[in-house]
C-alpha cells in the first residue's frame, strides 16, 4: 500500500485540518474536529446536515457552503460518524428554524443519525437517500444504498433552504428529488482502505464489478470487461427501467468518477449515456461530469439521472459556493 500520509491514526484529522485551511473563506472546523460547518450562518434558516464515512471526498465536507450544506460530519474511512458528532453539528447550525438531516441509506448512518435526532432538543427531521438501482430493497436490511444522487438532493434542497423554506417543505422536497433520482456504478479496480492496508475486494485484470457500492460492496455480478458503450447501456437501461413512468421529459445527467478514472474516460461514459437518453426521448438539459462521490482511488464511475421539473431545474441552477461545487456567484 502506498498512501501520502503520516500515519493511519492521523490521516482524517490532518486531512480535515488541511481542507479547512485551504477553504477558510467557506468553512470552519467544529469543536474537537467533530464536524465541518459553514464559516457564516444565516439566522432563521433551516440548517442542513449530512455526513458519513470519509473516503468519498468531496462528499460531504466539500459541499458545505452557500446553497448546499451547513455542516457535514466525517467518520473514519468508510465508517459512520457517531451520534455525538451529528448532535454537535445540528446544535451548531440550528439558528431557530430547525435542522434537516440528509442521510445515505446505510445501516450505521441511519442508526446514528436517528440516535442524534432523538437526543436533540431542537426540531430535527430526516431525508434518507436510496438512489442505487444495483440492489433491490430486499438485498440489505436497510434497503437500497444512497450513492451519488445524494449530492443532487443536497444541492436542490440547499438552494431551497437559502430561499427560506421551512423544515417540512424541505423534507418533502428532498423526498421528491430522491424519488426522481436513480444511480448505478461500475468498478474496474478495488480501493485500499488505509487502516486495512489491503484492497476491499479482488478483481481480475480483465474483469469489472457491475453495480458496485461506494465502499467496495459487491454489485450485481462480476463480469468480463466490456466496451464503455455496453457498460453504459446496462446502467442506463437499469435506471430508466426502475424509474418507470417518471422517466420522461427533462433530466440532469451526472457521470461521477470513483477517484481513479481520468476525465477522458468519464466523458466517454457521458457521451454514451447522453446518446441513450436522447434516443429514449429524454432531454438532457443539465449535466455534471467529474469526481464528486468517490471511493478513495477506485477506478470506475457511476451514472445518475434526475428527472427535472421547472422547480427542480431552477433550484439546481441557483447559486452555490462550496469547495467542490460553485456557480452563479
Amino acid at each position: 500500500m502506498k498512501k501520502l500520509m503520516n500515519s493511519v491514526d492521523k490521516i482524517l484529522e490532518q486531512s480535515l485540518a488541511g481542507f479547512c485551511k485551504a477553504h477558510s473563506d467557506i468553512v470552519t472546523l467544529g469543536d474537537d474536529a467533530k464536524f465541518v460547518r459553514r464559516a457564516s450562518l444565516g439566522k432563521g434558516k433551516v440548517g442542513l446536515v449530512s455526513g458519513g464515512g470519509s473516503g468519498h471526498e468531496p462528499l460531504h465536507t466539500g459541499f458545505v457552503g452557500r446553497g448546499m450544506l451547513d455542516a457535514a460530519c466525517p467518520g473514519q474511512v468508510f465508517t459512520s460518524p457517531t451520534p455525538d458528532q451529528m448532535l454537535a453539528a445540528s446544535e451548531a447550525v440550528d439558528t431557530g428554524a430547525g435542522v434537516l438531516f440528509i442521510v445515505k441509506n446505510y445501516e450505521g448512518d441511519v442508526m446514528n443519525f436517528d440516535m442524534a435526532r432523538e437526543m436533540s432538543s431542537g426540531r430535527v427531521q430526516t431525508i434518507v437517500t436510496n438512489d442505487d438501482v444495483a440492489v433491490d430493497n430486499s438485498t440489505y436490511t436497510t434497503g437500497r444504498r444512497g450513492v451519488a444522487g445524494t449530492m443532487v438532493v443536497e444541492k436542490i434542497v440547499g438552494a431551497a433552504a437559502e430561499e427560506g423554506r421551512d423544515l417540512g417543505e424541505l423534507q418533502a422536497l428532498g423526498e421528491k428529488v430522491n424519488a426522481r433520482t436513480r444511480s448505478m456504478g461500475v468498478a474496474l479496480t478495488s480501493c485500499t482502505v488505509p487502516a486495512a492496508g489491503r484492497p476491499t475486494f479482488d478483481i481480475g485484470e480483465d474483469e469489472m464489478e457491475m453495480g458496485v457500492g461506494i465502499h467496495g460492496e459487491p454489485g450485481r455480478r462480476r463480469v468480463k470487461l466490456k466496451p464503455a458503450d455496453a457498460i453504459v447501456q446496462e446502467m442506463v437501461d437499469s435506471i430508466l427501467g426502475d424509474l418507470g413512468s417518471v422517466a420522461h421529459g427533462e433530466a440532469l445527467l451526472l457521470v461521477n468518477g470513483f477517484g481513479g478514472t481520468p476525465l477522458m474516460e468519464l466523458y466517454v461514459m457521458y457521451h454514451a449515456a447522453h446518446g441513450l437518453l436522447s434516443r429514449a426521448g429524454i432531454g438532457v438539459t443539465r449535466s455534471l461530469v467529474g469526481n464528486y462521490v468517490t471511493s478513495l482511488e477506485m477506478a470506475g464511475a457511476s451514472v445518475t439521472v434526475t428527472f427535472l421539473d421547472a422547480e427542480l431545474k431552477r433550484l439546481w441552477d441557483a447559486p452555490v459556493h462550496t469547495a467542490a461545487l460553485r456557480w452563479g456567484v
